[in-house]
């Protein structure tokens, strides 16, 4: 296990290097067990290029819900036809979905938050854990720009739920230089988020955003919580937390 004199050691370096730099650090320091998690995103997709490009050895996966846009579904077909990469799916446990939609119904997340954090650890953080095991570097595409809760996170940490190694390459990107990027390298992406989805996660749980609302302002969109699936904070592997 990496101790944390080695962590904040890595940190430095890498807080010097491009994210395609830095990617091919971490795959030299940790060859085979270097994993990126896309959702398809703008973000993910950059990444996703970026892997392509540099021909990097990273491992990348996705977490179907069995409850996405037919437009994410589409994009990940094209996706891969484009770039000739292999995306695994991962996918919720069968019994326990069955579980959870006997105890709250089909649509039970719209009655608690509680129950939205139910649904989201049986079909999102539960095929995470078995996504990441065995690996020791977990690449994402958060940016700090996305929400409050994520302007405090460093660009290299120790997920300690996870206990992996977290790289967040594009955390000081802005929005208008993602846009950019992808516009610059035809980089294909979700036609919602021409339509006002700027974070897309679920079909039943994603709206557009109206001018001025925050970006997250989109998901679970009937809740005044702040707005976190427990992929991406503390306590994420506790069933309902």
């Amino acid at each position: 296990m990496i101790n944390a004199t080695e962590i904040e050691e890595l940190s430095r370096r890498i807080e010097k290097l491009s994210p395609g730099d830095g990617l091919a650090l971490l795959t030299d320091l940790f060859p085979g067990e270097v994993v990126f998690s896309t959702s398809l995103g703008q973000e993910d997709q950059v990444i996703t290029e970026i892997i392509a490009k540099h021909k990097l050895p990273v491992k990348i996966f996705t977490l179907d819900t069995g409850r996405l846009f037919y437009e994410t579904y589409d994009l990940l077909e094209k996706t891969v036809a484009k770039y000739g990469l292999t995306i695994h799916p991962y996918y919720p446990d069968t019994g326990a979905v069955q579980d959870l939609v006997q105890e709250n119904g089909i649509n039970g997340f719209y009655q608690s938050v509680e129950k939205r954090k139910a649904c989201c650890y049986v079909r999102k953080v539960e095929p995470l854990r078995r996504a990441l095991k065995g690996n020791r570097v977990w690449v994402t595409g958060l940016r700090a720009g996305q929400s409050s809760n994520r302007q405090g996170m460093p660009l290299l940490e120790w997920e300690e739920g996870n206990q992996i190694l977290k790289y967040n390459p594009l955390l000081r990107w802005s929005m208008d230089q993602m846009l950019d990027y992808i516009k610059e390298h035809k980089i294909p992406y979700n036609p919602l988020h021409d339509k006002g989805f700027v974070s897309i996660g679920c079909a039943p749980c994603t709206r557009a955003i109206l001018p001025g609302e925050d970006p997250r302002a989109g998901r679970w969109w009937w809740e005044a919580s702040h707005k976190e699936c427990g992929l991406h904070e503390p306590g994420q592997l506790t069933k309902n937390a």
